[in-house]
């Protein structure tokens, strides 16, 4: 299956589950997540503020945001910039109508990178939206283990790849 017809396959899944169900799914899938030994031992690690088809990040983010260091990706053009995710953060509105906090670009490292996607494949291969923000971020970190989280009914057989799509080190699904 081509990249734009595995996207189209996966929102018709996404269609056939409710709200309440993606959100127990994502509860489900972040628990496996709190329990991960690179999560554990991580002090800095990079989430996001989710799209109502991804894992729901929301809860986690209040409950980790004051015992970890928190970042989350903000869209400016093309590129993703780092954002720390203080206390006192505010959120506004950014592209794709993602929550996004507003506060000065994070500049430090990363202990870990949790990253969406519409779909992945056990080799770690990732299909994102097409826009390819991850992949170029992703790629000016790859010595920061990288974890995908997703449904799964998005953990499919094989992801096409390209040469400079970024590979997830593992996948945590249901």
């Amino acid at each position: 299956m081509e990249k734009k017809e595995l996207r189209a396959h996966i929102k018709v899944l996404k269609k056939q589950h409710t709200k309440e169900q993606l959100i127990e799914q994502s509860e489900k899938i972040l628990a496996k997540l709190e329990l991960h030994p690179d999560f554990i031992k991580a002090e800095k690690v990079m989430l996001y503020s989710a799209l109502p088809d991804e894992v729901q990040t929301q809860a986690f983010l209040e409950r980790w945001h004051l015992k970890k260091t928190i970042i989350l990706p903000t869209v400016v053009g093309d590129d993703i910039i780092p954002v720390e995710y203080a206390k006192d953060t505010g959120f506004a509105v950014g592209d794709f109508n993602i929550l996004e906090p507003q506060n000065e670009p994070y500049t430090g490292d990363f202990d870990l990178i949790v990253v969406p996607g519409m779909a992945f494949d056990r080799q770690g291969n990732r299909l994102g939206r097409g826009k390819g923000y991850y992949d170029r971020f992703l790629c000016q970190h790859l010595e920061v283990k990288r974890i995908g989280i997703c449904f799964d009914f998005q953990l499919v057989d094989e992801v096409p790849a390209e040469p400079f799509d970024i590979r997830m080190n593992e996948v945590i699904s249901l």
